[in-house]
């Protein structure tokens, strides 16, 4: 296991980007995005993403510096697209716009597509909720087939992010962030490299097996090399049985369909696509009832008999605020094979070894 501190490894992933064409403050702003995945927990998310990201800028697949363009646009409603530009660019951009018209109308819908790979979707939840806002998102990532719904072991749906956030005055905000498959692509790829093992009966195989082993999704690979689910013949599970799968579908409908992203099929260019719904709660609630009852139902919630094995009843965004707080102090741990497909990268963009050996330093 390699620990890098949490500044040097945003400058590190920085220089890669920058080097890979992107202006120094997208590079900046990818880096710290990637790093803040892996300071909550999401390592899937994380800057295991770089070469994947560095090889889509080369290919032409991202556009780096991308300036969002507006299809619709009425006081609370816009139609957003990426024009294929960085997740970590066009996003917060698109976001904004959702804010600033939620916060002149009291409710807002965003609607985005052809952004490149968005990354971990809290971040726009957390966004929203610094400005007081509720957001509700449905996201899916057309050309990204990689999950089988309940009942089937072919790949049919994409791993269709979904994501609510609740602003608490002076504390962190409630955020439920989770892919609908069993685990994410990301953790998948953690797992090659590495990392935490699989659930049990996490992927599926093309006869039906339940399975953890990471070669299911992406066929052969070198264990410092690129994973291509493509060369992988089976699948990953939707969580939940026909639960998850049926949420899996409405994301795929309304973060594909309806933005014009597409639902996810074969051959197409890979691009995240989003439906994101804002709320102002004081518009809502006039008398201000809901800071207070979310208060008392959260302690209510937490309040109960603790199962074995269980030290806490945890509410969504607890788990990554303590993380976050553990590695922003002890740094974020990557294992060696993650590193050293990020340090494969940087030497690839042209950072010399010893700028590669002062970041871990």
């Amino acid at each position: 296991m390699v620990t890098l501190k949490v500044q040097k490894l945003i400058d590190f992933v920085a220089d890669i980007f920058s080097r890979a064409g992107s202006s120094r403050a997208e590079a900046e702003r990818i880096a710290k995005y990637l790093t803040t995945a892996n300071l909550t927990g999401h390592d899937s998310h994380g800057v295991i993403r770089v070469p994947q990201y560095v090889k889509w800028a080369k290919e032409g697949v991202i556009i780096p510096d991308q300036k969002i363009k507006l299809t619709v646009d009425t006081p609370s409603l816009v139609v957003v697209d990426g024009g294929f530009g960085y997740g970590q660019t066009v996003t917060p951009q698109a976001v904004a716009i959702g804010i600033e018209k939620c916060k002149a109308n009291g409710l807002a819908a965003m609607t985005l597509r052809n952004s490149g790979h968005l990354g971990r979707v809290g971040d726009w939840a957390e966004m929203a909720a610094a400005e007081g806002l509720i957001s509700i998102y449905f996201v899916n990532a057309a050309g990204s087939i990689l999950v089988a719904p309940f009942g089937g072991v072919a790949r049919k749906l994409s791993t269709a992010p979904y994501c609510v956030g609740i602003p608490r005055p002076g504390k962190d905000p409630v955020v439920l962030d989770f892919a609908t498959s069993i685990v994410a692509e990301g953790k998948v790829m953690v797992a090659s490299r590495g990392g935490k093992k699989l659930p049990k009966g996490a992927l599926v195989t093309e006869d039906g097996s339940l399975s953890e082993d990471p070669h299911v999704l992406y066929g052969p690979y070198e264990p410092n090399g690129p994973r291509v689910h493509a060369q992988g013949t089976g699948a990953i599970r939707a969580f939940g049985e026909h639960k998850g799968s049926g949420l899996a579908l409405m994301c795929e409908l309304l973060g594909g369909a309806l933005t014009g992203n597409g639902a996810t099929k074969p051959d197409r260019r890979f691009a995240n696509g989003m439906l994101a719904i804002f709320i102002d709660p004081k518009r809502v609630d006039p008398e201000h009832f809901f800071d207070g009852e979310v208060a008392r139902y959260i302690s209510y919630f937490k309040d109960s008999k603790l199962a074995q094995g269980h030290d806490a009843v945890l509410i969504p965004g607890e788990p990554e605020s303590a993380m976050r707080a553990e590695r922003t102090k002890n740094g974020v741990p990557l294992t060696e094979e993650t590193w050293e497909s990020i340090a494969a990268t940087a030497r690839l963009v042209g950072i010399d070894e010893a700028a590669i050996a002062k970041a871990v330093g």
